[in-house]
């Protein structure tokens, strides 16, 4: 290894060397007085462990976002004998999945301890996902991808299962882990097939070999439809989205906003390697799926989304339909503005995720959680500031004015039109306005209705404050997405110029 290979995956090799030294210390941290002999017995539920686990993975998460941030304007470089791409496309990416991280921990904290889950092992299953993360935004190789899709995979099923004493996590868990299986394995074999094709695994030589109009463009073709299923599955969109609704209701929400908000920057990462840098001269292939999984998903996401009462379960099929403008973004015609608006609209809707769960996680409190409809009745006469957060959230989420989700949505709906696919535009303007519906509902459900019971707010002042500055920043975005767009532009106009 030499000293530019180093350099390139420093932050990763910091990630891993920290996270695994923040597993084995924890084990060997005790308390000064035995708690009861139950809880003394578990070495993974000690409150001065789990203190210590968390504070350096604060530092640790605040350490890579400045280190990413710093990495976005440098050039373009291959590494690890072209097994790992370091470009302003992947800091960007990985520096936005480290602040969800973190943001997710930091809303997270209360609500863990009040259900006995703040434990360094869920800490650690959470890094080792965000590593698995970063490996897979940063693959130059089929083998990386495939090895930080697992790394990243693996980790969140455990946490899903983690509270094993609820049913419904279990069977969300096992629902999550065999449906994921199967999801890799169509990955996978659609990799062998191009591998078989091109006797590749290298991304820019699978490129050149695919650009080659002699190639056997048949079992291209069968290989590429496996690797779009795979793609399709890890986006959650219709109709590979079966995971997508048990597995938000069934986890802690805790566990949700890990699974909802970071891995869907890292599964556009994913498309964009596979389709843009790798399968670009098959374009004419796999565009034509990408509009089926579009549409499907915004018309099944909308509209199954009106009849759900429980808000995870809404947010689930809210988030399948989001994923399907993520995909409407890829329809252009090598256009780097399009792309930008695509990667603009994932960034955007993981930081109103973010604020979204994070409400749903202040409201609820020891022995209940914020699921339902019911839950939100009245905020607004009990709590108007969270009532105000959960408006601009849902108007994000909707796509109104002047909130970041209009300026995304508008910026997709450009870029389409721009690909003269005109009528696609207009179908997603319209399932925009079905979504527009539910969304709408919790509005009116938190303004106009009258409290049912006592609603209680948790959490510390810092989180609240957290969760204040994510409402604002979505509404400030919002108003002013220039900057955000022009750092998505660049970064993207560079990585695909290859400077």
């Amino acid at each position: 290894m030499q000293a530019f290979d180093l350099y390139a995956i420093l932050p990763e090799l910091v990630l891993l060397v920290v996270t695994c030294l923040l597993l084995l210390i924890s084990v060997y941290i005790r308390e000064n007085h035995a708690i009861t002999p139950g809880i003394e017995q578990d070495i993974f539920h000690t409150p001065r462990a789990v203190g210590f686990v968390y504070f350096f993975t604060m530092i640790l998460l605040v350490y890579l976002i400045f280190s990413y941030i710093t990495r976005i304007p440098d050039i373009s470089l291959v590494a690890m004998n072209g097994l790992f791409q370091s470009d302003p496309f992947s800091n960007l990416l990985k520096a936005c999945s480290c602040i969800a991280v973190l943001v997710s921990l930091i809303y997270s904290k209360q609500y863990l301890k009040d259900r006995a889950l703040f434990r360094p092992d869920f800490i650690v299953l959470a890094l080792l996902a965000l590593l698995g993360q970063m490996v897979l935004i940063s693959g130059a190789n089929l083998l990386t991808l495939y090895l930080g899709l697992e790394l990243m995979a693996l980790p969140t099923y455990a946490l899903v299962a983690m509270r094993h004493s609820s049913e419904k996590s279990v069977e969300a868990a096992i629902k999550y882990f065999i449906l994921g299986a199967l999801a890799s394995g169509f990955l996978l074999y659609g990799m062998s097939m191009l591998y078989g094709v091109t006797g590749s695994l290298d991304l820019i030589e699978i490129f050149k070999v695919v650009a080659d109009p002699r190639v056997n463009h048949l079992v291209m073709a069968f290989g590429l439809v496996f690797i779009v299923a795979g793609l399709a599955f890890k986006l959650g969109v219709v109709p590979f989205h079966m995971w997508v609704p048990d597995v938000y209701q069934g986890a802690p929400t805790a566990v949700t906003l890990l699974i909802a908000a970071a891995p869907k920057i890292a599964a556009f990462a994913l498309l964009f390697r596979l389709l843009v840098n790798t399968l670009l001269p098959l374009m004419g292939d796999w565009q034509p799926m990408l509009v089926i999984l579009a549409m499907l998903s915004l018309i099944v996401g909308n509209v199954t989304a009106i009849a759900q009462i429980n808000l995870k379960r809404m947010l689930a099929y809210s988030a399948i339909a989001q994923m399907g403008f993520v995909l409407l973004g890829m329809l252009s015609i090598f256009d780097d503005i399009a792309f930008s608006a695509s990667m603009f609209y994932a960034i955007t809707y993981v930081l109103t995720t973010l604020g979204t769960f994070g409400l749903l996680m202040i409201l609820s409190r020891k022995g209940y959680d914020c699921e339902t409809l019911d839950g939100l009745k009245g905020l607004n006469k009990i709590h108007p500031w969270y009532a105000f957060i959960g408006l601009i959230m849902m108007f994000s989420l909707a796509g109104i004015p002047p909130t970041v989700g209009f300026a995304a949505k508008l910026g997709v709906l450009e870029a389409l039109v721009d690909a003269e696919h005109t009528f696609l535009a207009v179908i997603a303007v319209f399932a925009s306005l079905i979504g527009a519906f539910y969304y709408l509902r919790v509005v009116k459900v938190m303004y106009f209705d009258e409290p049912e019971h006592e609603i209680t707010v948790s959490g510390s002042s810092f989180t609240k404050s957290i969760l204040g500055l994510n409402g604002l920043l979505v509404l400030i975005i919002g108003i002013v997405p220039a900057s955000l767009m022009t750092v998505c532009l660049d970064a993207m106009r560079r990585t695909l110029l290859g400077s």
